[in-house]
């Protein structure tokens, strides 16, 4: 089952010198000899007679230089927005001296939210704005990884790299996208018998497990054409779907002809999966049968055993050329009524150990089912950081950002988010990582064990006689003593945790049992330290944090990754069935303190906040070309479901003891890192004051009252500046990031969307399940599948999450047909009052104008429920604002009425 092949190493080292002509290879040669001369490494007079030797000396020392490097941002650039943040917070306490020394006497109660929900967004902008103080850019060096890794004549070093990809419901999720996704990674642009794909099917599905039986088929001539004629991306609907020159630096003289083929092999492909698609769509009432006539043991999807099958890798799996291809293995982890499965989080743990058992590569990339290979060098541009003699041991694991198809030009909902990922990532890199976002993340697998990183010896600080010697005491002490103490009980401290007690029910197992004993892995380890070998006999230990399966526990000791010696590969599928089995995390640290972390549906931040909590480092890379791309929710009501899934696992941060507001202080998390982990749990409450703020100008249109008194010039100086730095921040950071401003605005547009409407229900749900026990299940974002452009843009689909915003659109605009008419029947004095509260009710409008869009849809029609529920709830508000109003004079005199004619 496991079995390597030849490797033609070096390959890249050829595509170096090609990439150059001989005048501009000569060239840089020789800058690289006058660099030498200059530090005095090569004498004039050795030159001369020996071109190759020079060459190879080049590339050799190419090779020792670093993988990778840190571009900041130029000072230019971020001294002028870093000067305007401070400039910004020091205007915001003048203006919250004034707002607070200079209320509104008629309208006290409207005042007083005012001030606290600006006092909030305040706090909030702050959470926002610091974790951005530091952006960086990085470069990778890919021709320096083949150089040292991949050299001529000697085996391919690069490290093996396990890929990971989830899917529940094939039916939600097109299998022809998850097909896609298979063979995108399947081409990838690395050694063959370094890459396996696990894909993990969590639903069960007989749809998906003939699906990716189809896709190993078509791979095997799919693979060979991409590596051929190099083509990009290696997604063969998005590839023939482009609409560009597909014969721009093809000099093949038969790639026309083939990829004509290949095109039709591929709609061929097409057919076959939308049939089984089509078979799926009604279930038999004796359920699926396989083809060699037995049951399929997932036909109960919530009662069934675990499956593996492995469809390439073995011996014989070759491609049409009679090459290896990559290994490619179906997972559907046990499931039985009684237990609790974690959702997507306990299918990607139950991947780890999989992989660990089967093949154990030292890092793993896990991605979406609707996410592909964009770029096919994606994971070597991972592994310039990962690899780094360095850097890379300190590192948990290198985020690229999510790019995507599908999206209508104008971006409606903001659904590519530009802004969090090449602004507020970028920010976060420069402090200690970019936060984990749920796909296109290549991990440090000894990371997800829940190890801490390997503490490196300081040199000491450089002190001098000039400082009095108590100084010397005080600020240049010593740490060697208490760095050696952690550097020797690293190993043993990682593994075994401190006085943990562990909870949870007492089950009965009815699980397998494990495939080896301990003692049989003994063999295997010879060549480890004594260290590491007593760790592993300390069984209990071991099994309290990782579980009863020595294989595993032996991976987990293997830093480089591989296998145990003397295994075959019945015993190890046998023991990989054993570590999927449902009662298998029982009474260990799986979900708390080892693999992807329980308690959230969000289980991707928790899992970074953890990493990061322990001292580990993480990478934001960004290559020229999107190393993965993906489908996003264009419909207004998928997209608000999709916020109110994220919003709901902050509130479950939020209310655990996981919350960056008080877990792992005095741990090794940096403050500006922990200020964005608290803004990622606390955002969803800015809905209240939001909605509050969203309703004030509708409130004082419809009564003639404001928020703010009547101000002389010197105090409208403030709101002036406060203005000015708004607007300074924002055009700063559009020039050191590069967003565009149409970006800045869509986001802008959206925060207010999905706050008065996905984050308020997210809120209000997140405490009842919290508080009350009251679970609320979330819907998985559909995939599309359509072949209509931008077609479900325009679909409508009734949910609550619509009545918010569509009540304050309503509200809004009566409140300004109200203020308008007052204006005319009082006169010309009244309007100078009015055009303070018509900015204020033009700016809620225009930041709802997207929603409004949305309810129209293609016909410009808005369904008759939501108008009927939004009409209600505004005459509503406003019949009992005009019955208890607050603002009118109380008369403590006796009633005075107007006398008629009789009086």
């Amino acid at each position: 089952f496991y079995c390597s092949s030849n490797i033609v190493a070096g390959k890249d080292l050829e595509a170096e010198r090609e990439a150059y002509s001989n005048a501009e290879w000569t060239e840089r040669v020789e800058k690289w000899k006058m660099r030498q001369e200059k530090r005095g490494l090569v004498s004039k007079d050795d030159g001369g007679g020996n071109d190759q030797g020079e060459e190879d000396e080049y590339l050799m020392a190419e090779a020792r230089q670093p993988l990778w490097r840190k571009v900041p941002m130029p000072s230019s650039r971020v001294n002028p927005y870093r000067i305007v943040i401070i400039l910004r917070l020091i205007i915001l306490c003048f203006f919250f001296r004034f707002r607070i020394l200079t209320p509104a006497y008629d309208a006290m109660p409207l005042w007083g939210i005012s001030v606290v929900c600006e006092i909030w967004f305040a706090l909030s902008w702050i959470l926002d704005q610091f974790p951005k103080w530091f952006p960086i850019n990085r470069e990778t060096y890919l021709d320096r990884l083949s150089l040292r890794f991949e050299r001529e004549g000697e085996p391919n070093k690069l490290a093996p790299v396990d890929f990971f990809v989830s899917t529940v419901d094939p039916l939600k999720e097109p299998p022809i996208i998850t097909a896609n996704t298979v063979l995108s990674i399947l081409a990838v642009d690395y050694p063959v018998d370094k890459v396996s794909c696990y894909v993990s099917d969590d639903g069960a599905s007989m749809l998906l497990f003939d699906t990716l039986s189809e896709t190993a088929e078509f791979a095997r001539r799919w693979v060979p054409f991409c590596k051929k004629h190099n083509v990009e991306p290696r997604a063969p609907e998005f590839y023939f779907s482009q609409k560009i020159d597909y014969l721009k630096d093809k000099v093949h003289p038969n790639f026309v002809k083939e990829r004509r083929a290949m095109k039709r092999e591929y709609e061929e492909f097409k057919v076959t999966i939308n049939a089984l698609v089509a078979k799926a769509q009604k279930k038999p009432e004796e359920g699926w049968v396989m083809q060699d006539g037995t049951p399929w043991p997932g036909n109960n999807t919530r009662d069934h055993p675990g499956m593996i099958q492995v469809y390439l890798g073995s011996e014989g799996a070759l491609d049409v050329e009679g090459k290896e291809l990559p290994r490619l293995v179906y997972v559907s982890r046990e499931k039985r009524p009684g237990y609790s499965h974690h959702k997507k989080a306990g299918a990607m743990n139950a991947l780890i150990r999989v992989s660990a058992v089967l093949t154990n590569a030292p890092f793993m990339l896990n991605l979406d089912c609707d996410h592909y290979l964009n770029n096919c060098k994606a994971a070597r541009e991972a592994m310039c950081f990962l690899m780094d003699p360095q850097f890379g041991k300190k590192l948990c694991y290198v985020q690229f950002p999510q790019r995507f198809d599908g999206i209508d030009r104008h971006d409606r909902y903001a659904n590519r988010n530009v802004v969090f990922f090449d602004i507020n990532m970028k920010g976060l890199d420069g402090i200690q990582g970019p936060v984990y976002v749920g796909t296109g993340c290549v991990f440090n697998r000894q990371a997800l064990y829940g190890y801490d990183p390997p503490v490196s010896e300081k040199r000491p600080k450089m002190t001098c006689d000039c400082w009095p010697s108590w100084c010397c005491c005080c600020f240049g002490r010593s740490r060697k003593t208490k760095s050696k103490k952690k550097g020797q009980g690293s190993l043993l401290g990682g593994l075994l945790p401190k006085k943990k007690k562990m909870a949870g029910k007492h089950y009965s197992r009815k699980g397998s049992i494990p495939a080896f004993e301990l003692e049989e892995i003994e063999e295997g380890l010879e060549g480890y330290e004594e260290l590491e070998k007593s760790s592993l006999m300390s069984q209990k230990n071991f099994e309290k944090r990782f579980g009863q399966s020595p294989v595993f526990i032996a991976s987990t000791l293997m830093e480089e990754g591989g296998l145990p010696e003397g295994t075959t590969s019945s015993s190890l599928i046998k023991e990989a069935i054993h570590v999927i089995s449902c009662g298998y995390e029982e009474k260990t640290e799986w979900g708390k303190e080892v693999g992807w972390i329980y308690g959230s549906v969000t289980e991707d931040i928790l899992t970074g906040f953890k990493m990061h909590c322990r001292g580990w480092k993480s990478v934001y890379c960004c290559p020229e070309r999107a190393a993965f791309r993906g489908s996003a929710p264009i419909n207004l009501s998928d997209r608000l479901h999709q916020v109110l899934r994220w919003a709901l696992g902050s509130i479950e941060i939020f209310m655990s003891h996981h919350c960056p507001l008080w877990y792992g202080w005095g741990g090794k998390l940096k403050f500006l890192q922990r200020l964005a982990y608290i803004n990622t749990v606390v955002y969803p409450f800015t809905s209240i004051p939001l909605l509050a703020y969203c309703t004030i100008p509708a409130v004082c249109l419809l009564t003639g009252k404001f928020i703010i008194p009547t101000i002389s010039n010197l105090a409208s100086i403030w709101f002036l500046a406060l203005f000015l730095s708004i607007i300074a921040t924002s055009v700063l950071e559009l020039r050191w990031s590069g967003v565009s401003i149409e970006d800045l605005w869509r986001n802008e547009q959206f925060w207010v969307i999905g706050g008065v409407s996905a984050h308020l229900f997210a809120v209000f749900q997140g405490l009842l399940k919290v508080l009350g026990g009251v679970d609320t299940n979330f819907t998985v974002t559909s995939k599309a599948a359509d072949d209509t452009e931008f077609g479900d843009l325009y679909i409508f689909k009734w949910t609550t999450l619509l009545i918010p915003p569509t009540t304050l659109i309503i509200l809004n605009l009566v409140g300004v047909v109200a203020g308008v008419s007052d204006a005319i029947n009082n006169g010309y004095g009244s309007w100078g009052p009015l055009f303070g509260k018509l900015f204020f009710a033009f700016w809620v409008i225009v930041h709802l104008y997207p929603f409004l869009k949305g309810l129209m849809g293609r016909q410009n029609r808005t369904p008759t429920i939501v108008v009927l529920w939004s009409i209600l709830l505004a005459s509503i508000f406003s019949l009992v604002w005009v019955r208890i109003d607050p603002f009118l004079p109380k008369q403590t005199g006796p009633i005075l009425k107007q006398c008629g004619v009789e009086c």
